[in-house]
């Protein structure tokens, strides 16, 4: 394990720690922002550690396509391949089952996908998926799981949730760098609370370093992702960092956080920014209405 997660303040089941990973310390609860292939677009490094960014995440999956996990190695990893002194996390390639469900074939194997660059299949076992993160280097990566829509009833969320627990075996078994990279599993089960508790039980059996709990904002409504996120953290152990995946609005990190919640990643405050809208205190600015093409004012005053 190549973590310390230390507690230093709870209200209620809220809770400020300190993490303590190989390339940094950081200050939970915290937001990553998504740099998909080793880059935040519109900011350079300097610019992320000024703004007080801890951790960048990176797409496992579309790292491996371009520029590939084995240049990024010879480069001396994802850390000196794109600058970033602090900590990294890659995703496993796991939500591709989801986005480019398109060009996905899912199976006990892995799955195949056909790739968006030149439409050669590519298949990402749990194994390939571990090894390609080992290469990369980051800070944390996450085991390969089964996702499936939230809004998708019926057996497919029984059998991803229990896949999950499967792969993450081979994952725990292909992970070559447990003192340098920390493993977290991912939490599925849609949005059926007795699937949900069997996948809790089965990671924590596994004595991981960190936990996520997956398989959410993907169109459900906000009291049964609320419920989903509350029942995961109260089972989860106390001592080790809880992050949900694929967040990223402020209500939903707040809430999150009030139940226990350390982390967080989303593409939301970043691509918002690319499409000309500001994330201010009062809500949001879209600058490229009319009524700002003579507004000299800055975008947040209290933020100079």
């Amino acid at each position: 394990m190549a973590l310390r997660f230390e507690i230093l303040g709870r209200f209620n089941r809220a809770r400020a720690a300190k993490l303590t990973l190989p390339h940094f310390v950081c200050e939970t609860p915290l937001f990553m922002p998504v740099g998909t292939q080793g880059t935040i677009k519109g900011l350079t490094t300097s610019q992320l550690e000024e703004i007080g960014c801890h951790i960048i995440l990176g797409n496992t999956y579309h790292l491996a396509l371009r520029p590939t996990s084995e240049l990024i190695h010879d480069m001396g990893g994802l850390h000196k391949f794109m600058n970033w002194p602090r900590a990294l996390l890659t995703d496993s390639g796991g939500f591709q089952m989801v986005s480019l469900l398109h060009l996905a074939d899912i199976t006990e194997e892995g799955v195949t996908f056909q790739s968006p660059v030149d439409g050669k299949p590519m298949l990402l076992t749990p194994e390939e998926s571990i090894q390609i993160q080992n290469r990369i280097g980051a800070d944390i990566i996450m085991a390969l799981d089964d996702v499936v829509k939230t809004t998708i009833t019926g057996p497919r969320i029984e059998e991803a949730m229990y896949r999950t627990l499967r792969w993450i075996d081979r994952c725990i078994a292909a992970h070559k760098r447990p003192h340098e990279q920390n493993l977290f599993g991912i939490v599925q089960g849609g949005l059926d609370p007795v699937l949900r508790d069997i996948c809790v039980k089965g990671l924590v059996d596994r004595n991981l370093p960190g936990y996520a709990i997956g398989g959410l904002a993907g169109g459900e409504d906000k009291d049964s992702f609320w419920r989903v996120v509350a029942q995961c953290t109260a089972a989860l152990p106390e001592d080790k960092p809880r992050y949900v995946m694929g967040v990223g609005y402020p209500l939903d990190i707040v809430v999150c956080s009030a139940l226990g919640a350390d982390m967080y990643d989303c593409v939301y405050p970043t691509r918002t920014a690319r499409f000309g809208t500001a994330l201010i205190p009062e809500g949001v600015l879209k600058l490229k209405h009319q009524a700002m093409a003579n507004d000299t004012r800055p975008i947040d005053p209290t933020c100079m």
